[in-house]
């Protein structure tokens, strides 16, 4: 008996550092991806990816390339006859630039699909049987909250079913680079969001993939509860829930996913792990700032239990992130709780998603670089939240788990969300808004 309503996958991964090793590391984070695609069999699948092309963009664009057609001409996808993918590949423009990448994937059996066009106010169907490819290119907005149209070049990629194509008239995305106000520093990061709507069996929804600012020093981190980033990441994130949800557009359920950069409030954490050391404060040579905590035990030959450096925490067990799957410490992870009246989350069972090792052999060893976070999350609406189908018979019918948990994926676990979604679930777009067009763009 086939399960009720459409099924949908909505995966987010930092991938940056998968293009470091594209033979070994890319290869496995692809195999455990389908794995997860075969197990969940959605009809709907939704990839939000972050930093691609990794560290350095230009000399990855073939890479980047690559990664796009191995995910189009898989054979573990040849069930998904049409996809749309919107990559900003615009990094010449550092002011602009996300490095963010969104992938789109519809099942062969899935039939009452439409995409929002944010200009036109209305719906379009994604071309049958043509497997879509849409790149973002230089014509993309800048700072703020801008709506780009797709500008696209008419190359031949794969096969006769894979195309770019050329489509100005369009605007199926909106794009915005996080302004450098939010940050310290004068430079530039690349940081921003990527909105787009969907209607799925007369269901409207807003997807969109994020990527928030990291913690540049754990040493910065520490010094408050909760620390500074904390508060960057929250006029960020408030910004991007205040576009998403603005009066130009009619509001409908969302799901924001991606690399939140949720950190554990790290002065409370070491505060609870080092609770019987002392503390040995390291200044730089010329004593103008700390360069270094050590944290020793006042007995057993006063062993080293923690070190903390801008870049490095050293921690001498890392088993307390991993027992249970770490869910002690969710009592420490506390960046969302202020969002509790517009965001929901389903409950995390899964170990901290970064940072992990890159070496091949250790896919469940962190490096010692920052302390174990939940970065990588699904985050929904309330209202979205009422989307999921529930199973009085099944409770295993709304999935939220980690990718790869054994596997070397990089220094992000893939993070997914996997439920159904009833009929006529869901707002509906209002008729001057549900004109449905048909194109094959």
């Amino acid at each position: 008996m086939a399960a009720p309503g459409t099924g949908i996958l909505l995966v987010t991964a930092n991938v940056g550092t998968l293009f470091d090793d594209t033979e070994n590391l890319q290869k496995n984070w692809l195999r455990e991806f389908y794995q997860t695609v075969h197990a969940q069999k959605p009809q709907f699948l939704s990839l939000h990816c972050q930093e691609v092309g990794g560290k350095n963009y230009e000399a990855s664009m073939a890479h980047v390339d690559k990664l796009v057609k191995d995910l189009l001409s898989s054979d573990a996808m040849k069930e998904y006859n049409r996809a749309r993918v919107y990559l900003d590949e615009n990094y010449k423009s550092q002011e602009n630039f996300t490095a963010l990448g969104s992938f789109y994937f519809l099942h062969e059996s899935l039939k009452n699909v439409y995409q929002y066009d944010f200009k036109g106010k209305i719906q379009r169907r994604p071309g049958l049987p043509m497997v879509m490819l849409c790149w973002m290119r230089a014509r993309l907005g800048g700072c703020g909250d801008v709506i780009a149209a797709a500008t696209l070049s008419l190359v031949k990629l794969i096969s006769s079913q894979c195309f770019v194509i050329r489509d100005t008239s369009a605007f199926l995305y909106i794009k915005s680079h996080f302004h450098i106000v939010f940050i310290f520093q004068s430079k530039s990061s690349r940081k921003g969001f990527i909105r787009t709507r969907w209607s799925i069996t007369d269901c409207a929804f807003d997807l969109v993939n994020i990527h928030l600012f990291h913690d540049a020093s754990n040493l910065i981190a520490w010094e408050s509860s909760p620390s500074s980033y904390s508060g960057i990441r929250h006029k960020a994130l408030t910004y991007v829930l205040n576009s998403i949800t603005d009066h130009r557009f009619e509001k409908v359920p969302y799901f924001v996913f991606g690399d939140f950069n949720f950190r554990l409030d790290l002065k409370s954490v070491v505060e609870t792990l080092c609770a019987k050391t002392t503390m040995q404060t390291v200044h730089t040579t010329d004593g103008s700032a700390v360069d270094k905590l050590i944290f020793r035990e006042s007995e057993n030959d006063r062993k080293v239990v923690l070190q903390i450096e801008k870049k490095l925490f050293d921690y001498f067990n890392q088993e307390v992130f991993r027992d249970n799957n770490g869910t002690a410490l969710l009592e420490f992870d506390k960046e969302l709780s202020v969002f509790k009246d517009k965001l929901y989350e389903l409950d995390i069972t899964f170990p901290p998603s970064y940072p992990y090792s890159e070496e091949s052999s250790q896919g469940k060893q962190y490096m010692n670089t920052r302390c174990p976070a939940w970065c990588d999350r699904i985050l929904m609406s309330h209202s979205a939240k009422e989307l999921l189908l529930k199973s009085e018979n099944d409770e295993r019918i709304v999935i939220y788990d980690s990718i790869g948990p054994n596997i070397c994926m990089g220094d992000h676990k893939p993070v997914f969300l996997s439920f159904r979604v009833g009929a006529g679930a869901g707002k509906r777009c209002q008729p001057n808004e549900k004109i449905y067009r048909e194109t094959t763009l």
